[in-house]
């Protein structure tokens, strides 16, 4: 299969474009691609574009795009996962593994009991690097359609931005250990469902968070007897997710 690639700007087959710096650098230094390889391009508006190489140069690397095709690879389920922050190196892990296991958003939030505490410029910062690894994500797993990851927010102010919303049905999950339900107490959504998965930090939601969840119609539930890491609780219940109602 050939090496996929992210492109932020308009594709059309018959087009000759250049990669990104980024992208180049990755596609002719990592993976030493040369002229005439085969590679996959998408931009995220839909579908994939086949292409080839036409020309290497220093900086400079031109693909010729040959055909798009309307593939598409996204869950049957949209599923928001509200992510209390962590190490970078976990938080990191359970935004690759989120994007692979098909969620369609992640609002990454700070908790009273979270570890990492970020000022705004490195909030922006971590925002950026987060977005990178949703597209490197994407790239590896055949997604052609980006998750949005949004700017941290503190549990509080998120609470209080959720509204009722008449439109869609919606299913809202908190993880907690002493939860009596589990996801398979749950009838299957359907298309126009919104399911919102809540993880806790290392140390778990606080009581008055739990209670803050429950008045914004949040269900808890649980995931066995085992008392699961948060980047294990976030994996362990999206695919569970997509084991009971999606495409698994």
């Amino acid at each position: 299969m050939p090496p996929r690639f992210y492109l932020n700007k308009t594709i059309n087959a018959g087009q000759v474009i250049e990669l990104s710096d980024d992208t180049e650098h990755y596609a002719t230094r990592v993976l030493r691609l040369r002229e005439n390889d085969k590679i996959t391009l998408f931009n995220g508006k839909g579908g994939e574009y086949s292409g080839r190489i036409i020309s290497i140069k220093k900086s400079n690397t031109k693909i010729s795009i040959d055909q798009h095709y309307d593939f598409e690879y996204e869950s049957p389920l949209n599923i928001e996962l509200v992510q209390a922050i962590c190490v970078n190196e976990k938080m990191d892990w359970i935004i690759q593994k989120a994007v692979e296991l098909g969620v369609t958003r992640i609002q990454p939030i700070s908790t009273n009991r979270s570890v990492v505490r970020l000022s705004t410029e490195r909030a922006a910062k971590r925002l950026r690097h987060w977005e990178k690894t949703v597209i490197s994500a994407c790239e590896q797993c055949g997604r052609n359609h980006l998750p949005q990851v949004l700017p941290l927010i503190s549990l509080a102010d998120w609470l209080s931005n959720q509204k009722t919303d008449q439109v869609h049905q919606h299913f809202n999950f908190m993880l907690s250990p002493t939860a009596d339900k589990t996801l398979s107490n749950f009838p299957c959504p359907t298309s126009d469902t919104v399911i919102t998965l809540a993880v806790g930090p290392e140390g778990g939601f606080t009581s008055e968070e739990e209670r803050g969840f429950l008045h914004a119609s949040f269900t808890p539930v649980q995931l066995g007897q085992r008392i699961l890491r948060t980047e294990t609780a976030a994996m362990a219940a999206i695919a569970a997710m997509q084991t009971l109602w999606g495409d698994f």
